[in-house]
């Protein structure tokens, strides 16, 4: 794990500390990070929003254990970007408690915002009035604002998650309960094929919806060109077992995993069996494309009914979740998925499965399995 990775993590934790230790933990980390982390998400959030056409620079005036560190935010047609120092001309300032900016960007939801201040330089010319209204509330917005729906941000990004296929509406169905936790996420393929900086797409997506989490892209080819904050690229092979539980061991574990990878069975297969366990317990792990099990030329088979296919799998996935109601066989000795898949929801061309304890009692002993 990177330097600047375990950095934004400990941020990341740091912003649902009680208050007894926030504030030593960012004494820590250091002020100075701590803003950089925080301004660089607000700044990206930011560029999702309406705000004004020409550029226009805010001075941020963070507050912490008696010292005070000076950011502008430069808005305008390029998106928002962040400069540190202080310049007495900009029109407008934000003043604010680092730690209160600390847990109203990462930490759980609440009251946030208490200590904020919005200050418009009123002798400004009049031609910057608008352009300084819109700002701010642009600012402002990236703070207090929840990211929007999935389905808008595949859009905004270029995700084919919708549009291409139609998977937005399930994942936030699913994902709903997950959005405020600080949370690590691992999408497997990265898109755009071996261009370093092309693809990413569906990763800046995840970003934006798991506004506290980490997002890591798995891809063959190498993606020097796409990470950012609290988003990473890591390159290997998802058909090498043992790189995918070493990956897991360093990187996890991870609460949600989605292969959008190759879509090759064996491919998705071995995935599914070398990842899962470091799924933590109550997360989830998505098998994206399912249409690819049904075509030779993808390795997959024309009968339904064949073995070997990642649909195959899908379909032994739940016979092992009631593996409890199954006649003994005389052997029984259970798989790793029979004791700790808790749940399959399958629709067109997705899977997703409960990762948990499954030991949910079977039907009453005097009933008897073998005749009616």
């Amino acid at each position: 794990m990177s330097a600047e990775t375990m950095r934004v993590e400990n941020i990341l934790l740091a912003a649902s500390l009680p208050d007894v230790e926030i504030s030593a933990r960012v004494a820590d980390i250091g002020p100075d990070v701590v803003a950089e982390v925080l301004l660089a998400e607000v700044a990206c959030r930011a560029a999702l929003l309406e705000g004004p056409a020409d550029r226009l620079a805010i001075q941020w005036d963070l507050g912490f254990a008696g010292e005070r560190q000076g950011y502008l935010l430069v808005l305008g047609d390029r998106g928002a970007y962040l400069e540190k120092g202080w310049d007495g001309k900009a029109p407008a300032a934000i003043r604010q408690d680092l730690v209160d900016l600390l847990r109203e960007v990462f930490g759980p939801p609440g009251p946030h915002g208490a200590t904020r201040e919005l200050l418009k330089k009123y002798e400004a010319p009049d031609k910057w009035h608008a352009a300084v209204v819109a700002g701010m509330r642009q600012v402002v917005g990236a703070l207090s604002q929840r990211p929007k729906n999935l389905s808008d941000l595949a859009v905004r990004f270029g995700s084919d998650k919708w549009g291409g296929h139609w998977y937005t509406p399930h994942y936030e169905r699913y994902f709903e309960p997950y959005r405020e936790l600080a949370l690590k996420v691992l999408e497997i393929g990265v898109g755009g094929y071996n261009a370093p900086g092309s693809g990413g797409q569906s990763l800046r997506m995840w970003k934006h919806y798991f506004r506290r989490g980490l997002i890591y892209g798995l891809d063959l080819f190498a993606k020097d060109g796409i990470a950012e904050s609290r988003l990473q690229v890591l390159q290997g092979d998802q058909g090498d077992e043992r790189f995918l539980d070493s990956m897991a061991r360093e990187f996890g574990p991870f609460d949600i995993v989605i292969d959008d990878g190759s879509h090759r069975s064996h491919h998705v297969i071995t995935s599914f069996h070398a990842l899962f366990p470091h799924v933590r317990p109550g997360g989830m792990y998505v098998v994206e494309d399912l249409c690819t099990s049904y075509w030779p030329g993808w390795g997959g088979q024309a009968n339904p009914s064949a073995q070997g296919t990642s649909m195959a799998m899908v379909k032994g996935l739940l016979d092992g979740l009631n593996h409890q109601e199954q006649v003994p066989s005389g052997n029984d000795g259970l798989s790793m998925s029979e004791l700790t898949v808790t749940g399959v929801h399958v629709h067109h061309n997705l899977a997703l499965i409960e990762k948990g304890v499954n030991t949910e009692q079977a039907a009453p002993g005097w009933i008897s399995r073998t005749r009616n």
